[in-house]
């Protein structure tokens, strides 16, 4: 299934079709694919080009994939855990240049795993980013340090058949994608005035 975003504005055909699915096929992801869709996260830009981000891989069929798995909410499990990939992304409160706090740390994540899925999308592989997981339970199992902080999960995969799904899923599954307005985002002069470049 294809689910191109409607837009008056022409943008580029991997941000067009970037949608974040439930239905995943447990086919496998190539390790060639997954190598080149982490190489896309590690030149995404940061802070001071301080890289905070940190990636655990899953691979289905492995420890650390069902190691991955346990830390979602049971509601993820049920869809993500058809997912080959689940990916823990984790990312560095503070500098390593002087130990200071990094105030842009979640910040430099988000554009990696952004960079990351647009990649995927290139690769032919959906993303599905989760923030139902438990941070608490994935420091546990991963004994990640006191200084990196773990924010999200990604499913990562081929498309798999959306009416295998449970009900609930796979209505929001085949539903169109909806956003908000530009101009409803999109500001000049004071917070809240709409500009008039749209």
């Amino acid at each position: 299934m294809k689910k191109p975003i409607i837009s008056k504005y022409k943008i580029n055909s991997l941000s067009t079709y970037r949608w974040s699915p439930r239905a995943f096929s447990e086919r496998p992801v190539e390790k060639e694919k997954i190598r080149r869709i982490l190489a896309a996260a590690r030149w995404a830009p940061s802070a001071f080009n301080e890289q905070p981000w940190r990636f655990i891989l899953g691979i289905k069929g492995q420890e650390t994939y069902n190691k991955v798995l346990k830390t979602l909410v049971e509601w993820n499990q049920k869809w993500a855990g058809h997912a080959p990939v689940l990916i823990l992304n984790v990312t560095k409160k503070t500098f390593s240049l002087n130990g200071k706090p990094n105030a842009a740390f979640k910040y430099d994540l988000g554009q990696a795993v952004a960079h990351l899925s647009l990649e995927a999308m290139n690769q032919g592989v959906y993303s599905h980013q989760m923030s139902g997981f438990s941070q608490e339970k994935a420091i546990q199992l991963f004994q990640i340090p006191d200084d990196y902080q773990p924010v999200s999960v990604i499913a990562l995969g081929y498309y798999g058949k959306p009416e295998l799904l449970p009900e609930d899923m796979y209505k929001s599954e085949i539903e169109k994608r909806k956003r908000q307005a530009l101009d409803d985002m999109v500001f000049a002069n004071n917070f809240g005035e709409k500009t008039d470049i749209f």
